[in-house]
């Protein structure tokens, strides 16, 4: 269980990328006073949390519906979050996302805080592999779900602390950081699409 929550964390801290996304955050909320800042950050979480828990749901229901193997999901998971580890190793992932909040809404909670920026493409497709792999075994999918929980927790206290003061994060360590969990999300890429191929196969 414990190999089944570890796997599932590192793919949603991947994805979701609560480092990378602090900064865009404190940019977003740059005209806030803390309080504001606070309560953006409390309604982008839970609205991104609940948008991937609603996903991690249904996604077995939308494979079936849509006739989609889940060997053929895992493939094309896999290289979505391939590219997206390429996008980090060579930090295009951030310029893409900082681009994203150039129209930003009234309401920055929403839109992009929480979609895109959080509950992305690779986010959902992520909850739905990791759900669908495991079927309807309750066990392993509720402790995928507690893993994605910790996830947006550490989202939020990033949050929270920059909403406090903003010299907690330093961009050269986040860089660093980035590509380091770049390599390690094209490891999980790779395996995903060994895995839909032999389940084709």
């Amino acid at each position: 269980m414990y190999e089944i929550y570890l796997q599932s964390f590192v793919l949603y801290f991947v994805v979701i990328d609560p480092f990378g996304t602090t900064p865009i955050f404190m940019s977003l909320t740059k005209h806030q006073n803390a309080k504001e800042k606070i309560k953006s950050a409390l309604e982008g979480v839970l609205t991104a949390t609940i948008i991937l828990i609603f996903f991690s749901i249904v996604g077995n229901f939308l494979l079936s519906y849509l006739n989609i193997s889940l060997g053929a999901f895992k493939i094309a998971g896999g290289i979505i979050l391939f590219i997206i580890s390429l996008e980090m190793l060579f930090d295009k992932r951030q310029e893409r996302k900082e681009k994203d909040i150039e129209n930003v809404s009234s309401n920055i909670a929403i839109f992009p805080l929480a979609i895109p920026l959080l509950s992305g493409p690779a986010a959902i497709t992520s909850v739905i592999v990791i759900v669908s792999q495991f079927g309807d075994n309750l066990t392993y999918q509720l402790i995928s779900t507690i893993s994605l929980l910790c996830v947006m927790l550490i989202t939020f206290i990033l949050f929270f602390i920059v909403s406090k003061s903003q010299q907690f994060i330093n961009k050269k360590v986040i860089n660093v950081f980035s590509r380091v969990i770049a390599i390690v999300l094209a490891g999980l890429s790779i395996q995903y699409i060994i895995d839909g191929v032999i389940s084709l196969i």
